[in-house]
């Protein structure tokens, strides 16, 4: 049975950590770790939002691999959002340990419109799940 309220509630807390990168653009003012950790939150969120729309129950883990995988395994076209794999050395659990600093910084305008095509899909199929 999908979890329409839980979904809702789930995408919500996930456009707050949207909303927080739109803000975190000046990398002399937040640091790769901080950009990365919102941008991880964000798709997490919005991944679970996913399954519990598909009435799913999802695991309590912060692995955005665990999370495509279980989508995937439900019928999921999730082929496009493979790429947010990025994102899952910013997790909670990497939180306190030193992250390895890459040659290339994040490009944060293409993350910023990474998360937001993933929360906009999601929030068409619980609109139009809402309207049923």
């Amino acid at each position: 049975m999908r979890d329409l309220r839980q979904a809702e509630a789930v995408l919500g807390m996930a456009y707050k950590d949207f909303k927080a990168l739109t803000g975190m653009m000046d990398t002399e003012v937040f640091d790769e770790e901080i950009f990365g950790f919102h941008a991880q939150q964000a798709i997490e969120k919005t991944l679970k939002a996913w399954l519990a729309l598909l009435g799913k129950e999802y695991p309590l883990t912060h692995d955005i691999s665990a999370l495509l995988d279980l989508l995937r395994a439900s019928g999921q076209d999730i082929e496009d959002y493979w790429d947010l794999l990025e994102y899952n050395v910013y997790a909670v659990r990497f939180r306190y340990e030193s992250l390895l600093i890459y040659d290339e910084p994040l490009d944060r305008r293409a993350a910023l419109a990474s998360v937001e095509k993933l929360l906009q899909t999601v929030r068409r199929m619980l609109d139009k799940a809402l309207e049923q």
